[in-house]
C-alpha cells in the first residue's frame, strides 16, 4: 500500500533553493498528502512575505558579512539562520490541515527529548527553564483554498550574538508600513541537552510524525545535484533568488536622511515604492545646489541601493569638476544611509 506521507530531507544550505523546493513541492502536493520537508539555512536572514528589509535588518552589514536575504511566501518576522538553527514544514490539504497537530507533534517529539516545551501564543514553541519560559522556535503559517503548512525553526546550536548583528537595523529615519518583528528571550537547546544534534532532532521529530498518521516513508534526500521531479521548481528558484522578490516586495516607506558638511547642510527626502525611489526630493543651503538636485532626479525611478547612488554620482561627476570632492564625500555618506 502506497503511504500517504512524503519525508523529505534537504542536503542543501541555501535558503532560496530551500523556500523554493518548499514553495514548489506546495504547489503540487497531491490533497490526500501530508508532507514533512527538513532542512537549515546558512548565513541567512529570512523575513517574513510583509517585512521591509531595510526596517528589519542590518542590511550594510548583511552585505559586508555575505549574509544572503530571504524573504518567505508566509507572514511572521525576521529570524537569523545559521547551521546551529534546524528548520521543518509540515504540509496537508483541507479539511485535515490543522497547525494545531503539527504544534502537537513538535511538542511531543521535543517532549521525548525530556524537554519541558509548549505552545505559546500564536506561533512560538517556549521552553520552561530555571529561569524562565524561554523561547526556542517560532513557526509561521500559509494557506490556500485547499492546502496549507506550517514551518518554523528550533533553535538548536545557534550562534545567538548575530541576532544581534543582523536584525537589529542601523538607526534610520524610517517612515515603515508593514510587520515589524517582536523580540523574545531566546535560549538554544543545547544549553539543556548538550549531545542534541540536528540529526537526532530530525530523528525525533520524523518518529513523531510517522507515529502520529499510523504510516512511514523513505526519506528523500535532495540537493541542487540532486532533485526529485519538482515541476516548474526552475522559475519558483528564480523568483526566489531575485532582488525583485526579496527587496523589491518591500512594503511602500518614506525614508529621510540628513548631514551637515563644512559646505553645506543636506536633506534627502526619499519614497520608495517596491523597492524603487519613486521620489527623492532635496533641501540644502550649499552654494552650488545644481548637481545635488540633478542627482535627487537621476535616482528616482531606480533601486534603493548603494549601486544606484554609485551610478548616479560618477555619471554627473564629469559635469562638476569643480564640485568633485564634495559628490564623492556625499556619495560615501548617502551609500552609507540607505544600507
Amino acid at each position: 500500500m502506497t503511504s500517504s506521507l512524503r519525508l523529505l530531507i534537504s542536503n542543501s544550505y541555501d535558503p532560496w533553493f530551500n523556500l523554493a523546493v518548499e514553495e514548489t513541492i506546495f504547489k503540487h502536493m497531491p490533497a490526500n498528502q501530508r508532507v514533512l520537508f527538513l532542512w537549515r539555512n546558512d548565513n541567512t536572514v529570512v523575513i517574513g512575505r510583509a517585512q521591509n528589509p531595510w526596517k528589519e535588518c542590518n542590511t550594510g552589514k548583511m552585505a559586508q558579512d555575505g549574509i544572503k536575504l530571504a524573504r518567505r511566501s508566509s507572514g511572521g518576522g525576521a529570524v537569523f539562520h545559521d547551521l546551529g538553527n534546524s528548520c521543518f514544514t509540515f504540509m496537508a490539504g483541507k479539511p485535515e490541515y490543522n497547525k494545531a497537530v503539527s504544534t502537537q507533534i513538535m511538542v511531543d517529539a521535543l517532549g521525548s527529548l525530556g524537554l519541558a516545551v509548549s505552545a505559546s501564543g500564536r506561533n512560538d514553541l517556549v521552553l520552561t527553564t530555571d529561569d524562565g519560559d524561554k523561547k526556542i522556535s517560532g513557526s509561521a503559517y500559509k494557506e490556500t483554498h485547499d492546502r496549507g503548512f506550517h514551518h518554523g525553526t528550533i533553535l538548536l546550536n545557534a550562534n545567538l550574538s548575530k541576532l544581534a548583528d543582523y536584525l537589529n537595523p542601523d538607526p534610520k529615519k524610517l517612515q515603515a508600513k508593514g510587520i515589524t518583528s517582536v523580540r523574545s528571550r531566546v535560549t538554544n537547546l543545547a544549553e539543556h541537552i548538550p549531545n542534541i544534534t540536528h540529526q537526532k532532532l530530525c530523528d525525533v521529530i520524523t518518529q513523531h510524525f510517522f507515529d502520529y498518521y499510523g504510516e512511514q516513508a523513505d526519506a528523500e534526500c535532495i540537493s541542487p545535484e540532486s532533485l526529485p521531479d519538482l515541476v516548474g521548481f526552475e522559475d519558483v528558484f528564480a523568483k526566489q533568488s531575485s532582488w525583485q522578490w526579496n527587496f523589491g516586495h518591500a512594503p511602500a516607506f518614506s525614508h529621510i536622511v540628513d548631514e551637515r558638511f563644512p559646505w553645506g547642510n543636506i536633506d534627502f527626502h526619499f519614497d520608495v515604492e517596491h523597492g524603487v525611489i519613486s521620489r527623492c526630493q532635496i533641501f540644502t543651503d550649499s552654494l552650488n545646489p545644481a548637481p545635488i538636485q540633478e542627482l535627487a532626479d537621476l535616482l528616482q525611478q531606480n533601486r534603493y541601493s548603494v549601486t544606484t547612488v554609485t551610478t548616479a554620482i560618477n555619471q554627473i561627476l564629469p559635469k562638476y569638476p569643480d564640485f568633485a570632492a564634495e559628490l564623492q564625500e556625499m556619495s560615501s555618506w548617502l551609500g552609507n544611509a540607505i544600507k
